[in-house]
């Protein structure tokens, strides 16, 4: 049985912005990537865990040296998620 438009999962994580609590763990700006210990993320049903993300902006490695708590926004762009701002 094949799965109508409206019937299949939303694209919307494509497009859609989200916000988590999370302890840099390692960062490096030459390859422009970062690995966080992060709190659960509700909008895309992942539990607390460590990974690693690309980062859009170099400049954000100001605010993700390791050990800080940090607020990120990611997006997903392409097969990655990105974080996109940190507070």
């Amino acid at each position: 049985m094949s799965m109508k438009a409206a019937d299949k999962p939303s694209n919307d994580s494509q497009a859609a912005t989200h916000r988590t609590d999370a302890v840099v763990k390692a960062a490096d700006p030459s390859k422009g990537n970062v690995t966080l210990a992060h709190e659960p993320i509700k909008s895309l049903n992942w539990p607390a865990m460590t990974m690693s993300f690309a980062v859009k902006d170099k400049a954000l490695f100001k605010k993700l040296a390791v050990g800080n708590k940090v607020h990120v926004a990611i997006k997903k762009q392409g097969a990655d998620y990105v974080v996109t701002e940190v507070k």
